[in-house]
């Protein structure tokens, strides 16, 4: 009888060793999550596709939130890769490896009608602040100015409020959007509305303002003289391995470069 029980032992160690040997073997399947900022992600999800026709085993997955779940997840355990449009205080940089992808621009966007072609950083906080609230104010058409934001936890969010606004608040009646794309959408259909987008996804359908003199480009956003710029961020906890490391050394090669590029996510010449 115990000899009986003793042989089903073993037959069941080697049961889970064999498992063990397929799930964790060359051709099994590895997962990454990759989760946070939503003007990150998608440039993220362009690498990972590319990434994954080499890597038909990796199952990658790539999902918003904004900024500060990014953060938070990576930091918790929870995601593999967190995504930031932000810069990390002190005390989010524990503990974590950060890799920028390069850097992007904070575009100011007005509806196409919009006769207003350049702002200081002056005028803008006081437009997002309410000190100035008609378009004739600033040189524009007389119209009340509806402004449109992103919303709490958006890396955009925070890089605006940090460049322009300072200690000042924006306006709390402005329109909340939960994503670059809704804030364009917004801007688009109301001729008064503007609002901020990250310049990676800037398209015709709106009009893009200078800010004190200097239009937002590659060269501008890349020497620094466009002002409104922030970094994007690939967050890892600790330092990389395995498939996880693969995946991020891939998106500092060459394949990985020319898809950023093509995103309008600008390298630094600063």
């Amino acid at each position: 009888m115990k000899k009986s029980r003793m042989i089903l032992i073993i037959i069941l160690i080697a049961i889970i060793m064999v498992l063990g040997i397929l799930s964790f073997g060359p051709g099994a399947s590895q997962r990454i999550d990759i989760v946070g900022s939503t003007s990150v992600q998608p440039v993220a999800e362009k690498l990972v596709e590319e990434y994954k026709i080499n890597h038909p085993d990796v199952k990658i997955n790539v999902q918003g939130g904004g900024s500060s779940l990014g953060i938070k997840t990576v930091h918790d355990g929870i995601a593999d890769i967190g995504m930031s449009s932000k810069e990390l205080d002190s005390s989010g940089k524990e503990g974590i490896s950060e890799y920028e992808i390069g850097k992007d621009g904070i575009v100011v966007a007005v509806n196409v009608k919009n006769n207003v072609s350049d702002l200081t950083k002056s005028q803008l906080k006081d437009i997002f602040s309410g000190k100035i609230t008609n378009w004739r104010e600033v040189g524009g058409n007389d119209g009340e100015i509806h402004i449109v934001c992103r919303e709490a936890g958006s890396g955009t969010l925070n890089a605006f409020e940090d460049i322009v606004m300072g200690d000042a608040k924006i306006k709390r009646d402005a329109i909340v959007q939960s994503s670059t794309e809704a804030v364009k959408q917004s801007v688009k259909q109301d001729e008064n509305a503007i609002g901020f987008v990250s310049f990676a996804h800037v398209s015709d359908d709106v009009k893009t303002l200078n800010i004190g003199g200097v239009t937002p480009g590659n060269e501008t956003i890349a020497d620094g003289s466009y002002e409104l710029q922030r970094p994007f961020l690939f967050l890892v906890k600790g330092n990389p391995s395995g498939e996880l490391k693969k995946f991020i050394d891939w998106t500092g090669g060459s394949e990985a470069q020319k898809i950023i590029e093509e995103e309008k996510i600008i390298k630094s010449t600063e």
